[in-house]
């Protein structure tokens, strides 16, 4: 792959599949030089770790939102039951208007308020994977950087032990 896979807030087992395929075959290629290699039990050790995170990622993210998933759940159906009781309860003539009207409303925008926190965190974790993903763009821009100074320091190291070579030649020479 050539870029980095972009997750959603809520990643499907596929694109969580993709994005550790994505970081195994990056071990691959940054462990991999002429001089040197990644050895199998390296490379293995690398790809379970990050394996396990994000299975451990994905467990987490699971646990996070059921107590949230609950209480939606719990307040959707005391709002609606509530609705519905108060609603026959005006409609009987049993209840005032005024005072149905009111606890239905207030139902209604109990059940608004959860609504609009389902959405908000949606919002709040779509920008916090977006900062993620910008700040490892920023990490892996920044490794690339430093490794090709390192590789640009040999080579000007290199460089220089040719010149100190030829000039003792000379010196030894003389």
């Amino acid at each position: 792959m050539a870029h980095d896979p972009i997750l959603p807030s809520n990643p499907t087992p596929e694109e969580r599949a993709a994005f550790v395929m994505f970081r195994l075959e990056q071990f691959i290629r940054e462990g991999k030089t002429i001089d040197e290699g990644m050895s199998l039990k390296r490379w293995q050790t690398m790809a379970q770790q990050e394996i396990a995170a994000t299975i451990l990622d994905a467990q987490r993210a699971m646990h996070q939102d059921e107590p949230i998933t609950r209480r939606m759940l719990f307040i959707f159906g005391a709002s609606i039951t509530t609705i519905g009781f108060w609603g026959a309860a005006v409609s009987l003539h049993n209840v005032g208007y005024v005072v149905g009207a009111s606890v239905c409303m207030a139902a209604g925008l109990a059940l608004l308020a959860v609504a609009g926190e389902w959405k908000i965190r949606g919002f709040w974790r779509s920008k916090e994977a977006v900062k993620r993903r910008s700040n490892l763009a920023k990490v892996e821009t920044l490794n690339k950087r430093v490794k090709k100074l390192l590789t640009d320091l040999e080579g000007e190291a290199e460089s220089l032990d040719k010149a100190l070579k030829k000039v003792r030649k000379t010196a030894s020479a003389r």
